[in-house]
């Protein structure tokens, strides 16, 4: 059998945490990874405006890669066009949902805090796997309107400080009469980024949730496991629709990850200016 191509997606940077589980899961295929960063963040758009956006980077996109798997590495995106997205194109998908069961699961206290962007928490969707998975828990939805800018801009090489990360985290620390927050799904890709960051930044320990190693395991069971003994691939490649997010730091980031080079592919929106191409 080939190795695969799987094509993982995101609007920026944040699907980067998925890419390094599914790349470990299937060392084998090819992966190319698509940062949408010409209309980051997703969180601004409409729900119609968004669907019209993924759509047509995937009309764009897919005759390039021919992609065997497609991974919305985007909470956002997933919640609101995945079922769009199958309905129009033949190649399989595989999403990204905010970890409420899981978190569920992980909980003593019964307390647990869904920390992703406004778009994600405020979505239907979100309340559903609540309503299905988490009723009998006192459940805090955070939608922190900057950390995944942040998470973008650590990447970058930019500074950061640790004042305005803290301040995105913490309203996902609750205390009551009955116990503490102890769980926190990570319902945005972005966040596992600066994972390590948040971690020294909590003000009690608690157990993050970070979707990725299930979404990589999904992947394996969609094109199955890779052959014994393969070596992992060197010959990926990351795609940016703008490229404004590209530094000499986060190139080099990319390379340590097996993508590179990094291109820009321009898919314009009415949202904003086009950007020329420079690759």
């Amino acid at each position: 059998m080939n190795a695969p191509t799987i094509l993982v997606f995101d609007s920026g940077l944040g699907g980067l945490t998925v890419h390094a589980h599914v790349a470990r899961a299937r060392p084998d295929a090819r992966i190319v990874y698509v940062a949408d960063d010409e209309v980051f963040p997703y969180g601004r758009l409409t729900n119609g405006e968004l669907i019209e956006r993924v759509t047509a980077v995937f009309s764009r996109l897919l005759p390039l890669i021919e992609p065997d798997l497609i991974v919305i590495a985007c909470n956002t995106a997933s919640t609101i066009a995945l079922a769009a997205l199958r309905e129009r194109f033949a190649t399989s998908f595989v999403g990204t949902v905010p970890a409420v069961k899981p978190a569920a699961a992980a909980t003593r206290s019964r307390r647990i805090s869904v920390l992703g962007t406004p778009g994600t928490v405020r979505q239907e969707y979100t309340a559903e796997l609540i309503r299905n998975f988490a009723s009998d828990c006192r459940v805090t939805l955070v939608g922190a309107p900057r950390l995944a800018a942040l998470a973008e801009a650590h990447m970058r090489g930019e500074a950061v400080s640790d004042d305005d990360l803290a301040a995105e985290i913490a309203p996902c620390f609750v205390e009551d009469e009955g116990g503490r927050t102890d769980v926190v799904a990570l319902a945005c890709t972005h966040y596992p980024l600066v994972l390590s960051r948040l971690e020294a930044l909590a003000p009690w320990p608690v157990t993050w949730i970070d979707p990725a190693p299930a979404i990589a395991r999904r992947v394996v069971q969609l094109l199955g496991e890779a052959p014994a003994g393969v070596p992992a691939r060197t010959d990926g490649t990351a795609l940016f629709t703008a490229g404004r997010a590209l530094t000499p730091a986060l190139a080099t980031v990319l390379a340590e990850r097996g993508l590179s080079p990094a291109v820009v592919e321009p898919v314009p929106s009415r949202l904003t200016p086009a950007v020329p191409s420079f690759k």
